[in-house]
């Protein structure tokens, strides 16, 4: 090889391994520029807002409540009102089977019909009986009017003959007794039977009339208009619950609550407060409502209910819970609001002006002391804080960082913490 070629050589090494040092300095510089990939929120200055949050159902503060007839006998609902839909007052909105009572009320007529027909039967056969005492005793008279004419002879007749005509008045009035007692008895007899009959016709009226009233009952009807809402049939579900709305072809038990009839004008949620919060909140507080079935929409409400006494309540599990009935009125109703939408209540209880905020979830424990992840460079700074009071979402920073820092919410890895000198 010349010395030219090799002098070539030797400079084209010079310049790769130049390039190679550039390339990898590049490379090591661009990755301490890098932004690890963690979550982050920004350090900043604002009011700080305590606040309860809750959960629980849309009630309207008053409704109408249609309930299954209590005397109608078995109890099929044949039609059934939809359930979010629009009624009329006047307009059925359930509608029970009506063959069994329709069978019962044809039974009573004819209990009724018979019952007039045997009063009719024992008047007129009172009325014969009667005829029949009335000429018996009218002929125990004439026997004894002509008993006492024969006794009159006293003078004419012999002395045995008077006595026996003294004993044939005996007999004639003992029989006009007898006769005149019977025309009573019979009349009394035959008046109770009547009384008796009467009462079984009474009888068949009244449970014609009231098969007549469960008939007319089992069309429910809506007193007012307004927006259905189906109620559960709580013989549908199972011991823990799953309940479903009564449907056509249920059969309901007399009582049972079939078909509620909210006013929207004025609507409740209503929500169950831990013990621990009670103290916290008083009626007349305000509250901001989020309704699930409405989205991007925020209601404003107000408490206006704090139950007195605690309650358990075992559906957490055991030992049971004791809570206490929480009730706001939303302020602006919203036409799309339904009975039992579920809804998430948040009701502010205390607010500090002008405070370093983080969120909760950037603050974390280690070694007995609130740390928070400083981004700095591509790295992370362990940074231990002060905090001065924590929320729900935000914690108030006393010492330790300043506005603008950003804070990992979630723990970095190992490698991406700078280690400390």
């Amino acid at each position: 090889m010349t010395p030219a070629r090799r002098r070539r050589v030797r400079i084209l090494g010079i310049v790769a391994a130049v390039g190679c040092i550039g390339a990898a300095g590049f490379a090591i510089a661009t990755r301490a520029d890098a932004v690890p990939d963690v979550p982050m929120a920004d350090v900043t200055r604002g009011d700080f807002v305590d606040y309860v949050q809750l959960r629980g159902d849309i009630r309207p503060a008053k409704s109408i409540v249609l309930s299954a007839p209590t005397d109608a006998g078995d109890l099929q609902i044949l039609k059934l009102a939809k359930n979010g839909g629009a009624v009329k007052a006047g307009e059925v909105v359930v509608q029970f089977d009506a063959t069994t009572l329709r069978q019962r009320t044809q039974e009573k007529q004819s209990e009724l019909k018979q019952a007039d027909a045997e009063i009719a039967q024992m008047q007129a056969q009172l009325r014969i009986t009667e005829e029949q005492d009335q000429a018996a005793v009218m002929k125990a008279k004439y026997d004894l009017d002509r008993a006492r004419l024969d006794l009159g002879k006293r003078d004419l007749v012999s002395k045995l003959e008077y006595e026996q005509a003294k004993l044939a008045v005996a007999d004639a009035e003992q029989r006009l007794h007898e006769a005149e007692e019977k025309a009573k008895s019979n009349k009394t007899a035959a008046e109770a039977d009547i009384v008796g009959k009467q009462r079984k016709k009474d009888k068949a009226r009244f449970d014609l009339e009231r098969a007549q009233r469960g008939l007319d009952a089992l069309s429910i009807k809506a007193p007012t208009g307004g927006v259905v809402n189906v109620m559960p049939n709580w013989r549908s579900g199972g011991m823990f619950g799953g309940q479903v709305e009564f449907r056509e072809g249920d059969r309901a038990w007399p009582g049972a609550n079939i078909i509620e009839l909210p006013d929207l004008s004025s609507i409740h949620l209503e929500a169950r407060l831990d013990e621990s919060d009670r103290g916290r909140l008083k009626v007349g507080q305000n509250a901001t409502v989020k309704i699930e079935a409405v989205p991007g929409k925020d209601f404003a409400a107000t408490v206006d209910l704090i139950s007195v006494l605690a309650k358990m309540d075992f559906s957490a599990g055991w030992p049971p819970l004791k809570n206490f009935d929480l009730g706001l009125v939303l302020k602006d109703p919203d036409p799309r609001i339904r009975p039992g939408m579920t809804a998430t209540a948040r009701i502010a209880t205390d607010r500090v002006p002008s405070v370093l905020l983080a969120p909760s979830e950037a603050v974390f424990q280690r070694d007995g002391r609130s740390v928070v992840y400083k981004l700095r460079g591509s790295l992370f700074d362990e940074q231990h804080i002060d905090v001065a009071r924590r929320g729900r979402e935000q914690v108030i920073i006393a010492a330790g960082v300043e506005t603008g820092n950003k804070l990992a919410t979630r723990r970095p890895e190992p490698d991406q913490i700078r280690r400390q000198p």
